[in-house]
């Protein structure tokens, strides 16, 4: 790549990262322009779109079978119905209403992709928010933070999350033992922070309508059937990696979402095509906008070079290392998308790895797992900036995206910089606790 084609290739970046911060544009086409920006100066062509595609390592599969889920469990009023005895639960009270929705987004998010997390709370949270006459835009963010922070619970919680521990073969069960209690520790430092951030919903207390009954299930028998289908595409995730055919978590999604169409279909509940056009199509263009984005800057070959300067600079103190990539994801996270920048840190560390002569030319390659358990916490490091990184801004995770677009579509768009006044205080203690987790890793293992 010539000297020009660099230039152009950073100058395009910058300007997309600007119209998005700026509300410019549309973080969609913003994304789009920016690749085709790319595609007429020559510097992107078809083969950089499927190693975008490659790069991307299943997580978009991950958030489109989710998001399938998501959407043909709505007819059946299930979520109207949730979210009635989740408010009669809260009797009214803020504080109670605040710490049961990152209870409930904790628990989606253990087993689901975050940003299916929100796409499946949304309605039992704007309806709550105005039954007890409250802005629902704070409880929407907070719903996007908490399901980043529960992402890191289990391996398929965060894209982003996934996409490291599947290229170190981290199992399920393995992840369990080594990351989950770094999950739960970053979600009570957001309930922590609760009063501070939403002091005004802390403190509320509402009488509730005495006549409030949870609204019927419509369909239930079919209901139960698609809920089965989401307990099967559950434990696929926990058993899929041990079966003679392995199932890999974005295989196992997409069956889900598969057999959950075929339900419909039989059914005949509503037609697949509405089912199809309701998914965010949106967000998982711009993740793959950005992922493309990225794939360019990797192309320029500053990547390489940052991996060469690590060496020079660390030598082999990876523990150093270890924080500076922390640090280092946690701040891109903040203008980039954090899968996708996810995606180029891999290959930067994995580099840094190979050029310090610590792991063989091999470990380049995806379909290298044999990674010294010494090395993990490095890999753990890029995981907590990238899943509590993309806490900051509206654009650094999916689910933050999504939430976005539900207050837009709701009539409350929420601001670049509004979000920034949730997300900023979370990501600084997280990624505070993120690094003593990563420096405890270094102790222990």
């Amino acid at each position: 790549m010539t000297e020009l084609q660099q230039t152009v290739t950073f100058a395009v970046f910058a300007a997309v990262v600007l119209c998005i911060t700026t509300s410019w544009l549309d973080m969609a086409v913003a994304a789009l322009l920016g690749v085709s920006a790319l595609t007429l100066f020559g510097i992107f062509d078809h083969q950089d779109i499927l190693e975008a595609a490659r790069n991307s390592d299943g997580s978009l599969a991950l958030l489109f079978g989710g998001m399938v889920m998501a959407r043909v469990l709505e007819p059946t009023k299930i979520f109207d119905h949730l979210g009635t005895r989740f408010l009669r639960l809260t009797k009214g009270s803020g504080k109670r209403f605040l710490l049961g929705l990152v209870a409930l987004v904790s628990t989606l998010c253990a087993f689901l992709p975050n940003a299916t997390t929100v796409v499946l709370l949304a309605p039992v949270i704007v309806r709550i928010c105005r039954q007890l006459g409250v802005d629902f835009v704070g409880p929407m963010v907070l719903t996007a933070i908490a399901s980043n922070s529960a992402g890191m619970l289990t391996l398929v919680g965060d894209p982003a999350t996934f996409m490291v521990g599947s290229a170190v073969g981290l199992s399920f069960n393995r992840y369990l033992l080594t990351m989950s209690l770094g999950g739960i520790l970053a979600l009570l430092v957001l309930m922590a922070l609760l009063p501070l951030l939403v002091g005004e919903i802390w403190r509320l207390r509402r009488e509730l309508p005495g006549d409030l009954v949870p609204e019927p299930v419509r369909w239930p028998r079919l209901c139960g059937v698609l809920l089965s289908v989401l307990a099967g595409m559950i434990g696929l995730f926990l058993v899929g990696d041990g079966l003679p055919n392995p199932i890999v978590p974005p295989a196992a999604s997409i069956i889900g979402a598969s057999v959950a169409l075929l339900v419909v279909h039989g059914a005949r509940m509503e037609p697949i095509t509405d089912v199809v056009r309701d998914v965010d199509w949106k967000t998982l263009l711009f993740l793959f906008c950005m992922f493309c984005l990225v794939q360019a800057v990797v192309k320029t070959g500053l990547v390489e070079r940052f991996s060469t300067s690590m060496v020079e600079t660390f030598g082999t103190r990876i523990a150093v290392v270890a924080i500076v990539v922390l640090v280092g994801v946690g701040v891109g996270s903040t203008i980039i998308a954090n899968i996708p920048l996810v995606a180029a840190v891999l290959f930067l560390v994995k580099s840094y790895f190979v050029i310090a002569e610590l792991v063989p030319e091999e470990a380049l390659t995806r379909s290298f797992i044999a990674w010294p358990e010494a090395y993990l916490p490095v890999f753990a490091a890029m995981m907590f900036g990238g899943t509590l990184g993309g806490n900051a801004t509206v654009i650094g995770a999916s689910a933050n995206v999504v939430s976005a677009g539900i207050c837009a579509a709701q009539g409350r768009p929420i601001s670049f910089f509004r979000f920034m006044r949730y997300g900023v205080p979370v990501t600084l203690a997280q990624l505070v606790l993120g690094t003593l987790y990563v420096q405890a890793m270094f102790l222990i293992l």
